[in-house]
């Protein structure tokens, strides 16, 4: 899998927690900034999608 763009979340500070979106064709990866290595979470562009709309709208 080529995850390509991966990008500094714009929710991330600059203490404590950080992770980097990332996305490929038709799918979209988190992982932590600070330890790049240690595997990313992935799902499809979609799924993504609806749950960043949910987070948005206060219902996670």
């Amino acid at each position: 899998m080529d995850i390509k763009s991966w990008r500094k979340s714009s929710r991330s500070g600059d203490s404590g927690q950080r992770v980097e979106v990332g996305r490929a064709i038709d799918l979209a990866a988190v992982r932590d900034t600070r330890n790049r290595d240690g595997g990313m979470l992935v799902v499809d562009r979609g799924t993504f999608a609806a749950f960043l709309a949910a987070v948005k709208s206060g219902r996670l």
